[in-house]
């Protein structure tokens, strides 16, 4: 079958990845598609997704989240799309491309974005049964399968891809190694000194990393499955998984088979319009072409910039003649939540350069300017704190108007100037990604009426490829809206127009108890006298309650009004699940349990048949309670001792301990009974997002401390308090708020830390998150809660104490009053019927919820023997 319309002149591009899914919107942009007919031949099951965010598939997006394609675009410019088709053959002479599935298609314009495949070492038993590389989704998904029933996994290379892969056999619940052939890790974006800081921190996370060594053998057992590794230095790695992250090659074997062109080294070779050099009807874009300049650009904005020169030429645009000549290869990164940038001459190949240093083994900080003879920026290195990346890469090729010392100084230290974007030139390039300039992101403020950051990534593209400039994008769109006079619009919602945090020191000071109170007062004209929305009303309750001893309001969050404004989970005191379930989840302070309260926890799982499982926090969670049944669990729980988890709330959840001293021969302090007094102490405690902590008993750090919202490692000389941590989506090593602290002087800072965080934190702000945002970041939140430097701190520790001297477990203050009771039913008009559709089936020789019966609306009677009363 040949594929033609005749007259009609056809596109046909190879490959559907980023970089040709910017090529057809770069072809649309220039009205190509209305003019042409624009085949893509896709080899990839799926149409184009975001490659550079692979790993967040292992923190909960799924394929669907990571799509670029728009399949209304698609349609809309009568795109041909043809998934899991890949071309074959190219006959150059007669100008057709055969596909895989048979399908000929006749071309005026080749273009080829066919990517690159992984580099496996030639070594023996590479294919494996558990050997994986690490590139596609499908690869993604073959790895979390296969990890299901291994312990042990490793990575060969070290690098980007490498570090995210062994990131995500750790989230995987594997033992993880690194193995990189190079000295350092990620040794083409950092010197010796940014790679020792990122290997202490990676470390530390509990990742094993053996560097200056490659594998000679991938070791099989008998069944042929992966069971360790042979290194070049005589050891051996017993492993159950390996994956290969060793770099890519370009994909250029179609161009050789035709006859194209290639590099000694691979790649097609092509000119600086991206024409192949002997084919002017053929282009290749992306990490398949060696460009003029000799270089293969693995990174995305080459790819991109490479995408528009190659439209630009094919559309013959007079007015935007492009040419492709070389990419900045800058990048800024974040891996397993530790920020990692270079730029410019990030390794000092210029004649003549300087290096200014600054290092911080402690937190894990390493920065390194690289200073031409006349004072010029020329390129850096940041690991561990990448703040300034985007001024820093601006101002590069220009001498900055402060001296090179003080932009790597940290802020606080009395020497580190706070170089913000405003202080950068109009042609400073902000995303590198699109080539924006920030002139050109002025303008869409200021001529094209752009006044929020997602008008301006609409308009101007910026911020739409890594990601990395978004920061510094929403800083020029806030001060080039305020330099126009505009009053950017920072309230929380439609119904308040101060922030959160404004909210807050309205609540303190005029002691405000409701929240119609509040939004009558000070809502928006239009919002006063109204019900709220859904984004002020839990917002508001949180304040409230975290407030609720000192301002005079019930600390009960189910009471009169208050109850209206929870969330979901709260409602109910319970975490609901997918079939309209709920989870119990009793505190367990610091871990430590007797063995009858286990008994008590196991005796009450059986007796009303609930799936029961080890969180990740040291407690143990019961699924499978339908609303009517929670006061009866929890009178069971409350009557052994124990109490609400507050596993729904947006409060503190769990403090995690290791067994320390009393029984560990490594501990130097009591790590259980600190974590038991800090649990007790902030049990209860609302605040803007869930609050985690642990505590460590020495320097090996077996809670995982740094990790944690709030997390403590004991030292010789007492407790090192560590602050800002998150193991989550995006993972975020804690920095060092203050070291070797006592007892009292350990509380103290904790009280003022959260009470400061819950005062100052936006709406579902992590402490992570506020961290970096706060302006002047840990230096700031050190002056204000170890210095008090605001005179606040007295403040601070009486709300904390007023919190601490008032706290009533929820569970036990609803059981004990009947018309607390009565909201715990399925259905108001028939508080005896349970709901229909809660079922469960049986799995493991527990149960699972009956997802189907929810399509269904009933539910069978007999799913699950001996249930129906359930």
């Amino acid at each position: 079958m040949t594929a033609s319309l005749g007259a009609t002149p056809t596109i046909v591009l190879v490959g559907h990845g980023m970089v040709g899914q910017r090529f057809l919107e770069a072809l649309a942009e220039r009205g190509m598609t209305a003019t042409h007919r624009v085949v893509v031949l896709c080899e990839e099951p799926r149409p184009a997704y975001d490659r550079v965010a692979l790993t967040s598939y292992f923190a909960g997006k799924t394929p669907e989240d990571l799509s670029m394609t728009d399949m209304e675009f698609i349609e809309t410019h009568g795109i041909e799309l043809f998934v899991g088709d890949p071309a074959e053959t190219v006959d150059r002479e007669a100008k057709k491309v055969t596909a895989r599935s048979g399908q000929v298609f006749d071309y005026d314009i080749l273009v080829l974005a066919t990517g690159s495949y992984p580099f496996v070492p030639p070594v023996p038993n590479k294919d494996a049964a558990g050997c994986f590389v690490y590139r596609t989704i499908e690869d993604l998904l073959a790895i979390e399968e296969y990890a299901k029933k291994v312990e042990v996994g490793a990575v060969v290379g070290g690098g980007l891809l490498g570090l995210e892969a062994a990131g995500a056999l750790k989230g995987l619940g594997l033992t993880s190694h690194i193995v990189e052939f190079a000295p350092r890790l990620m040794p083409v974006q950092v010197d010796d000194g940014g790679g020792a800081a990122l290997l202490r921190t990676i470390e530390d996370m509990g990742l094993s990393v053996h560097t200056g060594v490659g594998t000679q053998e991938i070791v099989v057992g008998e069944n042929g499955a992966v069971t360790g590794m042979k290194l070049s230095d005589g050891s051996e790695l017993a492993t159950d998984m390996v994956v290969f992250s060793a770099g890519v090659r370009p994909r250029d074997q179609l161009a050789r088979d035709c006859g194209l062109t290639v590099g000694e080294r691979g790649g097609i070779s092509v000119d600086e319009q991206c024409r192949t050099v002997n084919d002017p009807h053929v282009f290749a874009i992306g990490e398949c072409a060696l460009a003029s300049d000799g270089r293969v650009y693995g990174l995305v904005a080459p790819g991109y910039e490479q995408a528009e020169t190659a439209a630009a030429t094919i559309a013959a645009d007079e007015a935007e003649q492009l040419s492709f000549t070389g990419a900045d290869m800058s990048t800024k990164l974040k891996l397993l939540g530790v920020d990692v940038a270079s730029f410019g001459d990030a390794h000092g190949a210029t004649a003549d350069c300087l290096d200014v240093v600054y290092s911080d083994s402690r937190s894990g900080v390493y920065k390194k300017l690289v200073i031409g003879r006349d004072g010029e920026l020329l390129g850096g290195i940041l690991v561990g704190d990448a703040d300034a990346y985007g001024t820093l890469k601006a101002f590069t090729g220009s001498v900055p108007p402060v001296s090179p010392e003080s932009l790597v100084l940290p802020a606080g230290s009395g020497g580190g100037a706070q170089l913000g974007p405003s202080a950068l030139p109009d042609e400073a390039v902000i995303c590198s990604c699109h080539n924006v300039s920030k002139g050109a992101i002025r303008g869409a403020v200021t001529d094209h009426q752009c006044t929020t950051v997602p008008e301006v990534k609409k308009c101007t593209k910026a911020g739409t490829g890594c990601g990395s400039c978004v920061k510094v994008l929403g800083q020029l769109v806030t001060a080039e809206l305020e330099a126009s006079g505009v009053v950017v619009d920072k309230g929380l919602c439609g119904c308040f127009g101060q922030t959160r945090e404004e909210l807050y020191e309205i609540v303190l000071a005029l002691r405000i108890n409701t929240y119609q109170d509040l939004l009558d007062r000070y809502g928006r004209d239009g919002a006063k006298g109204g019900d709220g929305c859904e984004i002020c009303k839990p917002a508001v309750g949180s304040i409230i309650a975290s407030l609720a001893p000192t301002i005079g309001a019930s600390g009960y969050v189910l009471e009169g009004e208050q109850a209206a404004l929870q969330d979901s989970n709260d409602h109910f005191l319970a975490n609901l699940q997918k079939n309209g379930s709920y989870s119990v989840v009793p505190r367990i302070p610091g871990g430590e349990i007797t063995p009858e309260g286990l008994i008590v926890i196991g005796e009450i799982a059986r007796d009303f048949g609930l799936y029961t499982k080890i969180t990740g926090g040291q407690r143990i969670d019961m699924f499978g309670a339908r609303v009517e049944q929670l006061p009866l669990i929890w009178a069971r729980l409350v009557d052994a001792g124990f109490e609400s988890g507050h596993a729904y709330g947006k409060s503190l959840r769990t403090v995690k301990s290791c067994v320390g001293q009393t029984w560990c021969r490594y501990g130097v302090q009591d790590s259980v009974r600190m974590a038991i007094d800090l649990e007790l102490r902030y049990r209860g405690l609302r605040s803007p997002h869930k609050l985690k902590s642990a505590v460590s008993g020495c320097a090996r750090e077996c809670a995982e401390a740094q990790s944690k919202d709030f997390g403590i490692i004991a030292t010789s000389n007492g407790w090192n308090l560590y602050v800002g941590g998150n193991g989550g989506a995006t993972p975020r090593h804690a920095d060092l708020l203050a070291q070797d602290l006592t007892d009292a002087e350990l509380i103290k800072l904790i009280d003022r830390f959260l009470m400061f965080y819950i005062r100052t934190a936006d709406r579902l702000e992590r402490t992570s998150t506020w961290l970096e945002r706060i302006p002047g970041g840990l230096d700031h939140v050190r002056d204000v809660v170890v210095e008090d430097s605001l005179g606040i701190c007295e403040e601070l520790e009486s709300l904390m104490v007023a919190h601490v001297s008032n706290y009533a477990d929820e569970w036990a203050s609803t059981i004990n009053d009947p018309e607390k009771l009565a909201r715990f039913v399925s259905f108001v008009n028939a508080p005896d019927t349970p709901d229909p559709v809660v079922g469960f089936v049986p799995e493991r020789d527990q149960i699972k919820p009956d997802l189907p019966l929810l399509s269904i609306g009933l539910r069978p009677a007999d799913v699950l023997e001996g249930s129906a009363q359930r």
